[in-house]
């Protein structure tokens, strides 16, 4: 059940292209992580260049930047599928949205007893599942 948040420096971005980065980060989800489409959530946090900094300083003027805050449940991917989804999140990214001052990504993993959504935790979820 990840949980996407994608900052990206542009309060404008088309109604298109929002829908292609929640739907890009979804099949990322599916592919690099295993994880289940209907379990995955973006959220998009877009801002004003005037309110993100890059090494102190505000993007110049026509900049973009993004940045991902990806929380998964711990213990369910290895170090390869996680370098795999930074690394394809990162060119994905890229390619949407074009040249980006920083293009950071994190992995926060949560553990299961911590974590879950619709009141049921993810250790619950995969009892009840696998049962």
């Amino acid at each position: 059940m990840p949980h996407i948040r994608a900052t990206v420096t542009d309060p404008d971005l088309p109604a298109d292209v929002r829908r292609a980065l929640a739907e890009g980060l979804t099949r990322l989800a599916v592919s690099a992580l295993g994880k289940s489409a209907a379990r995955t959530i973006v959220h998009l946090d877009l801002v004003p260049a005037d309110r993100y900094y890059v090494a102190g300083k505000t993007l110049a003027e026509g900049a973009r930047d993004a940045h991902l805050e990806v929380s998964i449940t711990a213990g369910t991917n290895s170090a390869a599928q996680k370098a795999a989804f930074i690394s394809e999140a990162a060119a994905f990214l890229t390619e949407l949205l074009g040249p980006l001052a920083r293009g950071g990504v994190a992995l926060h993993e949560l553990h299961p007893e911590s974590y879950g959504y619709q009141g049921v935790t993810q250790f619950d979820h995969y009892r009840l599942t696998r049962n």
